[in-house]
């Protein structure tokens, strides 16, 4: 794809990939993603904020065959997903100056072992002057690794946010045109790599509040020509409540456990409370990822597997311990042939989860009636737990 004129003399660069489905190897991509980088042409000077993801550097190169002097590049986020070709632009610019944040230094130097002269590194809040143009440098540590920075365009009001409000989406839009679509996979995209930084992220949200920002235009996904769609959704995210909603990732062998978990669906949704079910057998873990964002419990269902939980339900907990949802409650229904620690196992994989953890419901084989009324009362405690905390 060629380059594209956002405003006079800023362009977005970089590339839309539509056929990568899987992120570091972990992240699902259902919809692509884009590598965005940006080029501005100042009276005086030129920067390129960001480069490429390594497998796309041919179209950024193909991008920059016109442009006959780079005198910056801004590296505001040391992943190569942004920065992986940086190499290959200072061979093209050898006399170009990478500006980063001192702890990007030191990891650029062990990741793409760049000459320590490329680099100059900026303070919090320092300028740059590319004649007509001033670019502001602020730190955004924890978007989600320590060294990020985003970059703001003074004159044009444009933050350059790299990971900061980005979502995986491959199109065709420069800007956002569909908001509705963007949210899904901006909330994706904040569920899957920066909610467990969701407390330094509130005080990077307060940093940007006093600047003025026309548009936002992050590393990956299209541009907010309305920025107050994604700051308030951010905002959301991280300072709101939980919502009245239970989340539910399950897995069962022989459908003892699937009864409790229908039955226990049932009984929530009777009493006013929404529940999100997860068979995890078949989940995308990034649908699960994002209804964590919003609830207000948790509960895992598991059958006992030799004395302890099934993987996949470990694999839900480690993965709710990983992510740090701002949930309230916890709690676990399940069955078991003979015996075991599912309980105790679950427990010791949650520690950075700051939850009320409610009695679980375990039955032995197939659930009776004596299990069904337990689980009636789970649902019971926890909708009035929902109610005390002003879920409902």
């Amino acid at each position: 794809m060629l380059a594209r004129k956002i405003k006079e003399n800023i362009y977005w660069m970089g590339s839309v990939d539509w056929d990568s489905r899987l992120f570091d190897s972990l992240v699902p991509l259902p919809d692509g993603t884009s590598y965005n980088a940006y080029f501005i042409e100042g009276s005086e000077k030129t920067v390129l904020i960001d480069t490429d993801d390594p497998s796309m550097a041919k179209e950024l190169m193909a991008q920059l065959e016109g442009i006959p002097k780079i005198d910056y590049i801004v590296s505001q986020h040391a992943e190569q997903d942004h920065s992986g070709t940086l190499q290959q632009v200072l061979e093209k610019y050898p006399a170009a100056k990478l500006i980063v944040t001192p702890k990007a230094k030191g990891m650029l130097l062990d990741f793409m072992k760049i000459p320590e002269e490329c680099f100059i590194t900026v303070a919090d809040g320092e300028t740059l002057s590319l004649g007509n143009k001033t670019l502001k440098f602020i730190y955004t540590p924890w978007v989600h690794w320590p060294e990020t920075m985003v970059t703001y365009l003074e004159e044009d009001k444009i933050l350059f946010s790299c990971d900061f409000f980005g979502s995986h989406i491959a199109t065709t839009d420069l800007f956002v045109t569909d908001e509705g679509r963007i949210y899904e996979a901006a909330k994706r995209y904040f569920a899957e790599i920066m909610m467990p930084f969701r407390n330094v992220i509130k005080k990077n949200l307060e940093k940007l509040e006093p600047y003025d920002i026309d548009m936002i235009a992050p590393g990956h996904g299209q541009i907010f020509p309305r920025p107050a769609f994604i700051l308030d959704a951010y905002r959301d995210w991280t300072l709101g409540e939980p919502r009245n909603t239970v989340v539910l990732p399950y897995v069962s062998m022989h459908n003892s456990t699937k009864l409790m978990v229908d039955y226990l669906v049932t009984a929530l949704v009777n009493k006013g409370v929404k529940v999100e079910l997860f068979n995890l057998t078949v989940t995308d873990v990034g649908k699960l990822a994002m209804a964590l964002v919003d609830a207000g419990t948790i509960i895992i269902g598991t059958p006992t597997v030799l004395a302890g939980p099934h993987p996949y339900a470990a694999y839900a907990a480690f993965l709710a311990n990983a992510l740090r949802p701002k949930a309230k409650f916890l709690s676990l229904v399940g069955s078991y042939g003979w015996g075991g620690k599912t309980v105790e196992t679950l427990a010791g994989m949650i520690p950075n989860l700051k939850v009320e953890v409610i009695d679980p419901v375990l039955c032995k084989g197939v659930p009776g009636e004596d299990t069904f009324n337990a689980l009636k009362d789970l649902a019971n405690t926890i909708a009035e737990k929902h109610k005390e905390n002003g879920f409902m």
